[in-house]
């Protein structure tokens, strides 16, 4: 992520936009719109049944550039060209691992509930299936691979894009990466766009751990952990640090000011508590390593750009920051 190229908007932690959230376009921060209401309409009406075969599962982060006379109206065009692609690629051996005979069908969908407000491009949906030959004919496909593009919130952007773009910016991969590389390889060469890592900096992890242990869940929180790395080892070395999220939560609340707001002061507040009560037992100065991984009952995030949802009615809040992240990285 660029600091100086960023997103024009800020997100909270799923109820309103933040004052000062580290990326903007000016310095790293936005000044814009402070306390604007994140549309909770998709997040409420969203069916949890719906969206349940994207929870806990490990999704890896793309930024994609917008797509050039991309359609909603043929997606079935598009599954069977890709599906065509693949079975050319497959042809090379490009297509599936070695050793592995797999016939490949490829299936495009809308998914029009992830949306965060009338104005965003329904998200769409890529899945591969197989069936090995050895497989009994009445046997049922099985799912090897899952990708889906969406934009939660974007819609400054998409209102002034030109009339042949889809804006699209995230992208969410489930599977090995031989069929990433072969889908990712047909959208570019299909709608002339690019696709580029999406990784998570420490700052922003550390805001994400503050963030959603401001959230209430329905059942019995798990802890929240944060692991950090430390460097210049001759061995890699990670420290996990668990809290008790009813201890995080009232940490919390001792440092927001303002409900429904949070700005950079606080993150860092929250932070540097837990770092010293991590040195008072172990005297250890976390402050010289780096956070890599925070998890909590919302969601899971690693810096390499992996992203674990765990909660229905939270997605759409963590897909509209992780949408703020591409943008910052496409721009």
């Amino acid at each position: 992520m660029e600091s100086a190229e960023g997103v024009a908007r800020t997100l909270l932690s799923f109820g309103r936009l933040s004052r000062g959230l580290p990326f903007g376009r000016a310095h790293g921060l936005s000044s814009r719109d402070p306390l604007l209401p994140l549309a909770p309409r998709s997040q409420e009406n969203a069916d949890p049944q719906r969206t349940a075969f994207l929870l806990r599962k490990q999704w890896t982060l793309y930024s994609v550039t917008p797509l050039y006379r991309f359609s909603n109206a043929h997606l079935r065009d598009y599954a069977r060209l890709l599906s065509a692609f693949i079975a050319a690629e497959k042809q090379k051996g490009l297509a599936v691992e070695v050793g592995v005979e797999l016939d490949i069908k490829v299936a495009v969908s809308s998914l029009p509930y992830l949306k965060g407000s009338d104005q965003d491009q329904a998200a769409i949906l890529v899945q591969l299936s197989s069936r090995s030959p050895a497989s009994p004919k009445n046997s049922e496909d099985k799912l090897i691979w899952s990708g889906w593009f969406c934009c939660v919130s974007g819609d400054d952007l998409s209102k002034n894009m030109p009339e042949d773009f889809t804006w699209l910016p995230l992208f969410l991969v489930n599977g090995a990466e031989c069929y990433t590389s072969i889908v990712g390889s047909w959208f570019q060469k299909t709608f002339d766009c690019s696709f580029r890592r999406l990784a998570i900096s420490p700052l922003i992890l550390s805001w994400m751990a503050a963030m959603w242990t401001g959230c209430k869940v329905d059942k019995t929180a798990s802890a929240m952990e944060l692991v950090f790395s430390v460097p210049c080892l001759p061995q890699p070395l990670d420290i996990s640090y668990a809290i008790h999220p009813e201890d995080a939560k009232a940490l919390w609340d001792t440092v927001q000011k303002t409900p429904g707001e949070i700005i950079q002061e606080e993150v860092d507040v929250f932070m540097d508590c837990l770092y010293s009560h991590f040195h008072r037992h172990f005297r250890i100065h976390l402050s010289a390593t780096k956070l890599v991984k925070v998890s909590t009952a919302i969601a899971s995030a690693h810096c390499d750009g992996i992203i674990k949802f765990l909660q229905s009615q939270y997605l759409t809040g963590v897909l509209m920051l992780l949408t703020e992240l591409a943008i910052s990285q496409i721009e």
